[in-house]
């Protein structure tokens, strides 16, 4: 029997994860709020969270998994990518409670964690599979042979689709984070109320920069005309930029798909909570005669748990980091 202890702090929530033998028995999640006035993370404010956070919700993490600290196994931790301050925080207590423990360390690439997410629960995807990873932070298109044999096939060449859901809501006047509330308002709107450009962007490569700025002076244009125009048009204008995100995401993965000849497909990472992405995916999926897979919505945000369960598989190949382990801002999947 092995028990794994995650740890997860890339950016603005610091969670702990419990893993007995490939299952999660509790997966603690302490956000933090206090970004809400800025309009964004603010990476200084999110590090000293962290160190607020971790204590209390590794405790939790151990006490609903009705475990004490000596049985664990080893404790895995997100060395990157991400916010390298909040990194710090995760990766020097994940180093500091490993070496009180005595047990081993492992070093985890949050990007390969929430495409090992979908490995949590069954049903789960069979390799080789496609895997379409997209959050505030990144948008990736992966083939995933096995655990940790993955090819990057094509990525953002500058914001990621996160991205530009929040700064949408920002141009919009809707609170942070926007991205779940332009999902909310977009089920109340007609999505071909309006027309947004898609990238010409060749390969399975991604460009959302373009599309920011098409929202932003379309919105500028039309409330010159009318002051009125956003109170009036909201939900239809949410309606609009998530049907035309969505379009962009999968038609890259319809094109991976065809050019791969992979017929699994999964998406992970924050971006794949989003109902109206998770809607069409099953939809095509149907269409194309795809095997597909989506996460639980818990698991698709950033969280302990998909930690937990990469470090899990990374214990029976016994992969262990050393002490001298740094945290990465930039670590390619």
């Amino acid at each position: 029997m092995s028990i794994i202890l995650g740890i997860e702090s890339s950016c603005d929530e610091t969670s702990a994860a419990i893993c007995i033998d490939g299952k999660i028995r509790s997966n603690i999640i302490a956000n933090q709020t206090i970004h809400e006035k800025f309009g964004g993370v603010v990476p200084e404010l999110a590090s000293r969270a962290h160190q607020q956070n971790i204590i209390p919700a590794v405790q939790q993490a151990i006490g609903e998994a009705k475990i004490h600290k000596n049985e664990i196994d080893a404790v895995a931790f997100t060395r990157g990518p991400g916010l390298l301050g909040a990194l710090l925080v995760g990766a020097s207590f994940a180093k500091a409670f490993a070496l009180a423990q005595d047990i081993p360390l492992i070093e985890v690439n949050h990007m390969q964690a929430h495409i090992l997410a979908h490995f949590i629960e069954e049903p789960v995807p069979r390799f080789p599979f496609l895997c379409l990873t997209v959050s505030g932070g990144h948008t990736q298109l992966v083939l995933v042979r096995d655990y940790f044999n993955m090819e990057l096939l094509g990525q953002t060449l500058d914001d990621a689709a996160g991205e530009a859901f929040d700064k949408t809501a920002k141009i919009l006047g809707l609170p942070y984070p926007g991205g779940p509330l332009i999902d909310r308002y977009a089920k109340e709107g007609n999505a071909t109320a309006f027309e947004f450009p898609k990238p010409q962007i060749p390969g399975l490569n991604f460009s959302f920069s373009g599309l920011k700025t098409s929202i932003l002076y379309f919105v500028q244009q039309r409330e010159r005309a009318d002051p009125q125009f956003l109170l009036k048009h909201r939900d239809d204008i949410c309606a609009s930029v998530q049907s035309r995100i969505v379009s962009i995401l999968l038609d890259k993965l319809t094109q991976a798909a065809r050019e791969t000849g992979v017929h699994d497909v999964a998406i992970a990472g924050g971006v794949s909570a989003n109902s109206g992405l998770r809607n069409a995916l099953l939809q095509l999926g149907e269409k194309e005669g795809w095997r597909v897979s989506i996460p639980r919505f818990e698991y698709c945000t950033d969280n302990a748990a998909m930690i937990a369960i990469a470090g899990h598989y990374k214990y029976l190949a016994g992969e262990f980091a050393g002490q001298d382990v740094a945290p990465l801002a930039r670590w390619s999947v």
